[in-house]
């Protein structure tokens, strides 16, 4: 089997963009491929939003790989793991850090994203396409799920591979990125759901508070059909019963709304229930079993990278 890994940030409470955008698209594919889940736990401190808020960073772990196990992904068939409990992830960042440009990193889109819009960069989020190519090349990736607006991240751990490699020797596989049309769903605003634009739907909230969101949806008085609540709608009911539901209660938005409310619900609920009964201890069971048998791999890669680079001096005999 061709092995795969992807990553999600442990970025506070889940919503259901991110189920359709990055749980249930790993759901389905991880049985096809020998899976690495990594918890990308130290990629997080880049953004600032867990920066010196270690209870709060301790609690998005817990609860993001609940949800992992909540939505199906069985951990004996998938390597669960947290970045930060790998040392070699750092360290091989730093060895490829070594190998590139500040030119190469500065065309990075996160890194001239935020230049371009007049914030201060951090010196973690101009190296993150390092760190992120080593937590790709320690495994030896075939596959990298990503959408269309992130291959650069793969191309960065291919380019990374081929310095090396030139340099030093074949060591590292060049992954290949696997582009997934993922679903992007619309927040209450119509914008990209988000927990920064405060237009979210949670993934396991009660149905009171799913409600609440889904009838805070900005609707346009002007149409018979909620572009907003349909374009969330499409998500969780085939299309075609969906227009003779929308046709049949045209003009009335709220009507609809309810509709889409029991349909996320009909959804959420079992997940939910599911996510209640995840204990603490089963998910620190989950993170120090994958994070293990991620350790055994890596450790053993950064073998051959020490060997290659000359630092590693061997056995000392009498």
């Amino acid at each position: 089997m061709k092995r795969l890994l992807t990553g999600l940030q442990p970025s506070g409470t889940l919503h259901i963009g991110n189920y359709f955008g990055a749980l249930k698209p790993f759901a389905d594919a991880c049985g096809e491929y020998e899976s690495f889940l990594m918890l990308a736990d130290y990629h997080a401190l880049t953004t600032g939003h867990l920066q010196r808020n270690p209870d709060k960073v301790r609690q998005s772990i817990l609860d993001v790989v609940r949800a992992y196990l909540a939505v199906g992904i069985d951990p004996a068939k998938a390597v669960i793991f947290q970045q930060s409990q790998v040392q070699e992830h750092t360290e091989l960042a730093w060895i490829l850090e070594c190998l590139v440009s500040v030119s190469f990193l500065e065309l990075a889109h996160a890194y001239k994203d935020k230049v371009a819009k007049g914030l201060e960069a951090n010196a973690g989020l101009f190296n993150y396409p390092m760190l992120m190519a080593a937590d790709i090349l320690l495994y030896d990736t075939d596959i990298v799920p990503v959408g269309p607006d992130q291959r650069q991240h793969v191309e960065y751990a291919r380019e990374a591979a081929m310095k090396f490699n030139s340099a030093y020797g074949a060591t590292f596989k060049e992954p290949k990125e696997l582009i997934q049309n993922a679903a992007t769903i619309p927040g209450t605003d119509g914008k990209k759901m988000s927990k920064s634009y405060g237009n979210t739907i949670p993934l396991f909230g009660t149905k009171d508070e799913i409600a609440k969101a889904v009838m805070s949806i900005i609707t346009d008085s002007s149409g018979e059909r909620p572009e907003n609540v349909y374009a969330i709608h499409k998500h969780f009911r085939p299309e075609p019963a969906l227009g003779i539901i929308y046709d049949t209660n045209k003009g009335n938005y709220k009507a609809l709304k309810e509709v889409l409310i029991e349909d996320i619900e009909a959804l959420v609920a079992p997940m939910r229930e599911r996510n209640a009964a995840i204990s603490d201890d089963e998910v620190k069971r989950v993170l120090k079993e994958g994070s293990g048998k991620a350790r055994e791999v890596a450790s053993a890669k950064m073998t051959a990278v020490r060997n290659a680079l000359g630092v590693s001096l061997g056995t000392v005999t009498n």
